[in-house]
């Protein structure tokens, strides 16, 4: 019997061997495409290729395709678990043309493959066409020789397949296999049509159209295939079940979650194991390709699926998480076909284990209290709306789990009630906001946010198709906006990264089919991510889809700045203690800036071991590893929060560098641990150098340091040595021989200064016998006026002057160019009778000048000229005269 795994190769085997491309799948996020939540076939990556808007190297493709469906059009979570062939995860095997081979082609290769190479008995086999496809009909009658009863022709849209409301699309053909007569049920088309007699195993689609929002169609540019044949469909038929939980791989996590819980596999649990089974496999493939429990879009669906298959495990009698213990089976049946899984099964395990450790508590309290209000409602009756919606206000307990709950009692839910009931708490909301003082302007933004958040796609991609939500200008929304002008503009989904906690928006190109953006900026806005941006040609217009591309250079540079800045702080506080804390950031595409708590400058010393430290673990080349936890448990492990951050119930934490050289960080053994919602690198390597440009002080008990990376410090560096080689050039000397050389010049300049202020000084004293001093009633006073002598030079002088004199007072006035300086001096033994104070200020009044400080012994004035210094001098002789 052929397990699953031998099925998929051996479909992807026979296409390779016929000339396809074997195209690994695409992740369940779909990047060309905003109007599907999740991919839920196997030509969603390729859909560009079917209008022609892409090209390949190739022309013929093959894959197994990850699919979901548990949210939007494509919705079978409410089935799965309680049919044969519901789920919210499966395997979608294709194979695809894109304008290469039509109808006669892959009619041939299906026949082929399911009757040769799987060896389904050919009269086992019927199929259905589009009503007016007599092409597709006459070539299955030459090809299979099957006869008009067994190529059923179907008028709807069973035969007429449409990926979404937009895009590609066409007639196709169902290949359906008939169980027999002993299964009740009649062939598609009938009364008995929902019977499980026949089953269908593959449906061929014929791309020959493109629809569009307004209902239009046209023609593709060339005719292609796109097939799809779920891989568990097939594989049950093929290894002989009629229940596609019988297979290999479904069975054995069956079994796991039989013995995970202590439960029998068949017994009257079996359709809890079926539904923990299933969500097992969707929960940690979105998870796999970056999908996080949320309450927001995406994530909130992931929530839902977790959370539902909790509720089992709880009907199971687990007390203690289950679902992450379940990881290992699952990586060991599908992670050779798909590593994703193994590469991200610790993240997996972890956000398992925490959404169902937190659930355990809801999930409690909201069966208590379901318990007591379906106890006061008659046999049989809805549970009203408005206890609906305060399990899930007041608890948290979802409507979804809710309606599941009571589903297994035969019981409703009331669900226009609880949907009064929500409108009527978002009505009361908005007039509470309303009168918050918030700005009129303001108000755009509350009403697009009831209407949902954006989803953030920029961990994991640059480039991203998304759906313009709103347009805003003047603080309204407008249905258009052109060349020209300047809007915000809201998608569902972006790549761009809004600024916050210190990292800078994204900025890059929106692109129309009826129009060209410039992204100068991005903010955030409630739950919104809001795109600053110029229309630079044609149109914008709400609705329309929009292609989205980073600048990729610019947010490399900032990603650099910001995995720079954890290894900063980090070094910081082992540099400095464990005082060091971020007080700020800012991580821009040309430099980093990072505020700390920290009472001093740093030393040289102190920069120098710092900056080396970070280059060391940019050396080391370590991945950069992000999990989510809650900021409890982040902080458990010792990571560092962020100033200024507000963190919800989840947070991405972010783990830099190994302390023993591996770069595997660990827990333990992690350099860098931060809780940080930004964008970094993958590996350290990629920031390339850091280089600081030095620290000051910020505020008090702040320092701020600023530093550069990869391109940035480069260029800085070079700056350095091209200065570095012009001082060479200037001293004539070496590189190695700069610092001495520059002191040697220092201490010689030094050297004729104090030679030249000797002379000065000298000048001005008229040599060594200088002007004799008078006597004013007894008391020696000496004046001079000198030029040119700076008065910073003219203590000495008068220091000079008191030891020529002995006894007494004296009195110097410098023209220093333009402006008089003063200087005036009392010999100790007359400091009781004489102030130098009142002698300086005497002469700076004559002068025009005002003020004048210093002791009692020593003091100096200004003055804006030393026209009138006879003057001066007859001032200060006045005062020893008294």
């Amino acid at each position: 019997m052929p397990s699953l795994n031998d099925i998929r190769s051996t479909f992807l085997d026979f296409f390779a061997r016929n000339g396809h491309q074997v195209v690994e799948s695409s992740p369940l996020v779909p990047r060309n495409d905003p109007t599907l939540m999740f991919a839920n076939s196997g030509m969603v990556q390729f859909k560009n290729c079917f209008t022609g808007v892409e090209k390949r190297d190739y022309v013929r493709a093959t894959s197994a395709q990850k699919c979901v469906r548990a949210g939007g059009k494509h919705n079978d979570l409410d089935n799965v678990g309680y049919t044969a062939r519901h789920h919210t995860f499966f395997e979608m095997l294709g194979n695809f043309s894109f304008g290469d081979y039509f109808k006669s082609d892959a009619i041939p290769f299906a026949w082929e493959l399911l009757t040769k190479d799987f060896g389904i008995p050919k009269d086992k086999l019927l199929v259905t066409v589009y009503h007016t496809d007599e092409e597709a009909a006459d070539i299955w009658k030459k090809v299979a020789g099957l006869t008009d009863d067994r190529i059923i022709r179907i008028a709807n849209d069973d035969n007429f397949w449409r990926m979404g409301p937009t895009g590609p699309c066409g007639p196709c053909t169902e290949i359906f296999f008939d169980h027999g007569d002993k299964i009740w049920g009649g062939p598609p088309g009938s009364a008995e049509q929902d019977g499980d007699r026949f089953i269908e195993i593959w449906n061929l689609v014929f791309m020959q159209n493109e629809q569009f929002a307004d209902g239009s169609m046209i023609p593709l540019p060339k005719q292609s295939i796109d097939t799809g044949m779920g891989l568990e469909r097939i594989g049950a038929l093929l290894q002989g079940k009629h229940d596609n939980y019988d297979t290999d791989l479904m069975r054995s996590l069956i079994e796991a979650s039989a013995h995970a819980t202590s439960s029998d596999p068949d017994g009257p649990g079996k359709t809890h194991h079926r539904v923990i089974a299933d969500h097992l496999r969707s929960t940690s493939f979105l998870i796999a390709d970056g999908v996080m429990p949320s309450n927001e879009g995406r994530g909130y669906v992931l929530r839902r699926i977790m959370r539902r298959a909790m509720r089992h495990a709880h009907q199971l009698g687990a007390t203690d998480p289950v679902m992450h213990r379940l990881v290992p089976a699952l990586v060991r049946q599908m992670g050779a076909a798909y590593p994703e899984l193994t590469r991200a099964q610790a993240l997996i395990e972890e956000t398992l284990r925490l959404e169902e450790t937190r659930f355990r508590t809801t999930l409690d309290r909201g069966l208590k209290l379901l318990e007591d209000e379906v106890a006061r409602l008659p046999e049989g009756g809805a549970l009203p709306g408005a206890a609906a919606f305060k399990l899930y206000d007041t608890y948290g307990f979802p409507l979804d789990l809710t309606q599941d709950a009571l589903r297994e009692q035969g019981r409703a839910v009331d669900t226009a009630g609880f949907d009064a009931a929500m409108a009527e708490q978002k009505a009361k909301a908005r007039a509470s906001w309303a009168g918050s003082g918030e700005s009129a302007d303001a108000a755009v933004w509350f009403d697009l946010a009831e209407a949902g958040a954006t989803e953030f796609l920029g961990y994991d991609t640059e480039k991203a198709e998304g759906q313009v939500l709103a347009l805003v200008q003047g603080g309204a929304a407008v249905a258009r906006a052109e060349a020209g002008q300047q809007v915000q503009i809201v998608l569902n989904q972006t790549p761009f990264y809004a600024e916050s906690g210190g990292q800078v928006g994204d900025t890059g190109i929106l692109r129309t089919d009826t129009g060209l953006a410039r992204i100068t900026d991005t903010k955030k806005g409630q739950s919104l991510f809001i795109h600053l941006a110029e229309v630079t040609e044609g149109t914008i217009a709400q609705g329309q889809g929009a292609s989205l591309v980073v600048d990729h250079a610019r947010r490399q540079a900032i990603r650099a700045n910001h995995s720079a800045t954890h290894l900063l702080h980090e070094a910081l506080r082992r540099a400095l203690g464990d005082h060091v804390a971020q007080r700020g950031s800012l991580n821009a595409p040309d430099r980093l800036r990072f505020d700390f708590s920290h009472s001093k400058g740093l030393t040289p010393e102190e920069l120098a071991q710092v900056e080396a430290e970070v280059n060391a673990y940019i050396r080391q080349n370590g991945v950069v590893d992000t999990r989510i936890m809650t900021p409890d448990d982040a902080r458990g492990l010792g990571a560092q929060a962020l100033f200024g951050e507000k963190y919800g119930d989840e947070v991405r934490v972010v783990s830099m560098g190994s302390l023993d050289g591996s770069g595997k960080g660990a827990d333990g053994r992690t350099y860098s641990l931060e809780l940080c919602g930004g964008t970094h690198v993958g590996r350290l390597g990629e920031i390339g150098l850091f280089v600081l440009l030095g620290d000051s002080a910020s505020s008090a008990g702040v320092r701020r340091i600023e530093a550069l990376t990869g391109e940035g410090a480069l260029a800085y560096l070079a700056e350095q040595m091209k200065r570095l080689a012009e001082v060479v050039a200037v001293l004539k000397t070496v590189p190695g021989e700069v610092a001495d050389r520059a002191r040697a010049l220092v201490d010689e300049r030094r050297a004729l200064a104090n030679e030249v202020a000797q002379l000065r000084r000298e000048a001005a004293m008229g040599g060594s016998a200088g002007p004799e001093a008078k006597d004013i009633g007894g008391v020696k006073f000496l004046a001079q006026i000198v030029s040119g002598v700076q008065g910073k030079d003219l203590p000495g002088l008068i220091d000079e002057m008191k030891a020529r004199i002995g006894s007494g007072a004296v009195l110097l006035i410098s023209d220093t160019g333009g402006k008089a300086a003063l200087a005036a001096g009392v010999t100790a033994d007359l400091t009781d009778r004489f102030s130098a104070v009142v002698l300086v200020k005497a002469a700076a009044e004559a002068l025009g000048g005002k003020g004048g400080g210093g002791r009692a012994d020593m003091a100096q004035a200004g003055a804006a000229s030393a026209a009138n210094a006879e003057a001066a001098v007859e001032a200060a002789e006045a005062v020893i005269g008294g």
